[in-house]
Protein backbone atom coordinates (compact mmCIF):
# COMPACT_ATOMS: atom_id res chain seq x y z
CA UNK A 1 0.00 0.00 0.00
CA UNK A 2 1.24 3.37 -0.73
CA UNK A 3 -0.16 6.56 1.10
CA UNK A 4 0.83 10.48 0.03
CA UNK A 5 -0.30 13.13 2.34
CA UNK A 6 -1.80 16.42 1.04
CA UNK A 7 -1.16 19.41 2.76
CA UNK A 8 -1.25 22.68 1.67
CA UNK A 9 -0.66 24.49 4.52
CA UNK A 10 0.93 23.70 7.74
CA UNK A 11 -0.94 25.02 10.58
CA UNK A 12 -3.32 21.18 10.66
CA UNK A 13 0.66 20.10 11.98
CA UNK A 14 -0.06 21.16 15.30
CA UNK A 15 -3.49 19.26 15.74
CA UNK A 16 -2.03 16.32 14.73
CA UNK A 17 -3.55 15.69 11.38
CA UNK A 18 -3.31 15.84 7.38
CA UNK A 19 -5.83 17.80 5.20
CA UNK A 20 -5.81 14.51 2.76
CA UNK A 21 -4.23 10.87 2.57
CA UNK A 22 -4.37 9.71 -0.79
CA UNK A 23 -4.24 6.07 -1.23
CA UNK A 24 -3.09 3.28 -3.48
CA UNK A 25 -2.53 -0.22 -3.68
CA UNK A 26 -4.57 -1.04 -0.54
CA UNK A 27 -5.96 -4.64 0.21
CA UNK A 28 -8.75 -4.10 2.59
CA UNK A 29 -10.44 -0.62 3.81
CA UNK A 30 -11.82 -1.29 7.27
CA UNK A 31 -15.29 1.28 8.02
CA UNK A 32 -15.16 1.59 11.74
CA UNK A 33 -18.38 1.87 13.80
CA UNK A 34 -17.60 5.31 16.27
CA UNK A 35 -15.84 4.15 19.34
CA UNK A 36 -16.80 5.91 22.85
CA UNK A 37 -15.95 5.01 26.58
CA UNK A 38 -17.87 1.90 26.91
CA UNK A 39 -16.11 -1.44 28.61
CA UNK A 40 -16.50 -4.80 27.30
CA UNK A 41 -20.31 -4.64 28.57
CA UNK A 42 -20.95 -1.52 26.29
CA UNK A 43 -21.41 0.32 29.99
CA UNK A 44 -20.46 4.27 29.80
CA UNK A 45 -17.78 4.64 32.01
CA UNK A 46 -15.47 8.06 32.88
CA UNK A 47 -18.25 9.64 33.52
CA UNK A 48 -17.58 13.95 32.93
CA UNK A 49 -13.99 12.93 32.66
CA UNK A 50 -13.27 14.13 29.27
CA UNK A 51 -9.18 12.93 29.00
CA UNK A 52 -10.45 9.72 30.54
CA UNK A 53 -13.01 8.75 27.92
CA UNK A 54 -10.71 9.32 25.04
CA UNK A 55 -8.05 7.92 26.62
CA UNK A 56 -10.88 4.85 26.68
CA UNK A 57 -12.25 5.61 23.28
CA UNK A 58 -8.71 4.92 21.65
CA UNK A 59 -8.49 1.77 23.32
CA UNK A 60 -11.51 0.37 22.18
CA UNK A 61 -10.75 1.85 18.56
CA UNK A 62 -7.23 -0.04 18.63
CA UNK A 63 -9.01 -3.61 20.31
CA UNK A 64 -11.51 -2.98 17.00
CA UNK A 65 -8.65 -2.40 14.83
CA UNK A 66 -6.50 -5.60 16.50
CA UNK A 67 -9.35 -7.84 15.78
CA UNK A 68 -9.71 -6.80 12.14
CA UNK A 69 -5.62 -7.24 11.62
CA UNK A 70 -4.92 -3.77 11.47
CA UNK A 71 -3.12 -1.18 13.58
CA UNK A 72 -3.48 2.23 14.40
CA UNK A 73 -0.70 3.67 11.99
CA UNK A 74 -3.49 2.34 9.33
CA UNK A 75 -5.65 4.52 10.07
CA UNK A 76 -6.18 7.21 7.27
CA UNK A 77 -9.08 8.99 8.60
CA UNK A 78 -10.93 9.82 12.13
CA UNK A 79 -13.87 11.91 12.72
CA UNK A 80 -14.36 13.42 16.47
CA UNK A 81 -18.00 14.20 17.74
CA UNK A 82 -17.94 15.11 21.09
CA UNK A 83 -20.76 17.02 23.34
CA UNK A 84 -18.18 20.08 23.99
CA UNK A 85 -15.40 21.12 21.90
CA UNK A 86 -13.67 23.16 24.07
CA UNK A 87 -13.36 20.63 26.79
CA UNK A 88 -11.94 18.18 23.70
CA UNK A 89 -9.55 20.46 22.98
CA UNK A 90 -8.13 20.81 26.51
CA UNK A 91 -7.86 16.38 26.80
CA UNK A 92 -6.82 16.24 22.94
CA UNK A 93 -3.30 15.88 23.60
CA UNK A 94 -4.46 12.49 24.83
CA UNK A 95 -5.00 10.90 21.14
CA UNK A 96 -2.69 13.09 19.17
CA UNK A 97 0.07 11.78 21.70
CA UNK A 98 -1.07 8.38 20.83
CA UNK A 99 -1.30 9.22 17.19
CA UNK A 100 2.19 10.32 17.03
CA UNK A 101 3.92 7.31 18.55
CA UNK A 102 1.90 5.05 16.08
CA UNK A 103 3.14 7.16 13.95
CA UNK A 104 -0.64 7.78 12.32
CA UNK A 105 -1.88 10.92 10.53
CA UNK A 106 -5.00 10.67 9.22
CA UNK A 107 -7.04 13.43 8.05
CA UNK A 108 -9.46 14.80 10.54
CA UNK A 109 -12.88 16.22 10.95
CA UNK A 110 -14.33 17.02 14.54
CA UNK A 111 -17.94 17.98 15.08
CA UNK A 112 -19.72 19.36 18.34
CA UNK A 113 -23.02 17.45 18.48
CA UNK A 114 -25.71 18.08 20.75
CA UNK A 115 -25.89 14.75 22.58
CA UNK A 116 -23.97 10.84 21.92
CA UNK A 117 -25.70 7.46 22.13
CA UNK A 118 -25.31 7.79 26.29
CA UNK A 119 -25.73 11.11 28.42
CA UNK A 120 -22.45 10.71 30.02
CA UNK A 121 -20.50 9.67 27.14
CA UNK A 122 -18.36 13.28 25.84
CA UNK A 123 -16.75 11.86 22.83
CA UNK A 124 -16.49 9.21 20.02
CA UNK A 125 -13.95 8.63 17.40
CA UNK A 126 -14.87 6.90 14.02
CA UNK A 127 -12.08 5.43 11.95
CA UNK A 128 -11.46 4.52 8.28
CA UNK A 129 -8.39 2.59 7.92
CA UNK A 130 -6.54 0.82 5.12
CA UNK A 131 -4.01 -2.26 4.93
Amino acid sequence: MERRIINPWTWQDDFGYVQANEVSGAQRTLFLAGQASVDEEGRPVHPDDMGAQVAQAMDNLETVLREAGAQLSDVVRLNYYTTDVDRFFEASGVAVGRLAEAGCRPASTLLGVTRLAFPELLVEIEATAVV
